[in-house]
């Protein structure tokens, strides 16, 4: 069995901006900058075999592509005790519609499909029993945060490698996104 996820990267001057809020609190487990991501569907565990379907559903996924800026900032789950720390996205429409596409192909290939609202974010923190005034802290002092645009021309399936204190993301396949020409 393996563990696989599909997202779109981020741009490492963003990251910069991402980790530069960093700080200290207690019961949070920060995610290391060579992890940063936005998930755009968690698949999960599933036998090495259906790689392949998996790969020949996300061929067909076509989209332009996307102009994207981080914004704001927040925790899940809402009104619980906060277990992730998050920023999120002001974006088109279209990338809904991507993300769409991509459920559609996962289910397409035997997948289960995803019950979950997509809620388009980057987790930053995961938090175990959390100092909730810091968290608190961090929320409304990144309340305004706001990167520049970015493009993104393609999304990725990764395998997910977890070990007990981290986790380490192999890029399986990319999946480009096309300017559509119009004749």
């Amino acid at each position: 069995m393996i563990r696989l996820f599909i997202a779109i990267d981020i741009p490492e001057r963003i990251k910069d901006e991402i980790t530069d809020t960093y700080r200290a609190i207690p019961g949070a487990r920060w995610i290391d900058e060579t992890n940063l991501h936005c998930t755009l569907r968690f698949i999960g565990e599933v036998p090495e075999t259906a790689t392949n379907t998996i790969i020949s559903s996300l061929c067909h996924v076509s989209s332009s592509p996307l102009i994207l800026k981080i914004r704001n900032s927040g925790f899940f789950p809402p009104r619980k005790e906060p277990r992730i720390l998050w920023f999120g996205f002001e974006h088109p429409p279209e990338f809904l519609t991507l993300q769409s596409k991509i459920e559609r192909a996962c289910t397409n290939s035997g997948l289960e499909p995803e019950l979950r609202k997509f809620h388009p974010h980057i987790t930053v923190a995961r938090l175990n029993n959390p100092h909730k005034e810091k968290v608190a802290e961090f929320i409304i002092s990144n309340a305004l945060f706001m990167t520049e645009q970015f493009e993104v021309s393609e999304f990725h399936l990764y395998r997910s490698h977890t070990g007990k204190y981290t986790s380490h993301y192999e890029k399986l396949v990319s999946f480009p996104l096309y300017q559509m020409k119009v004749l």
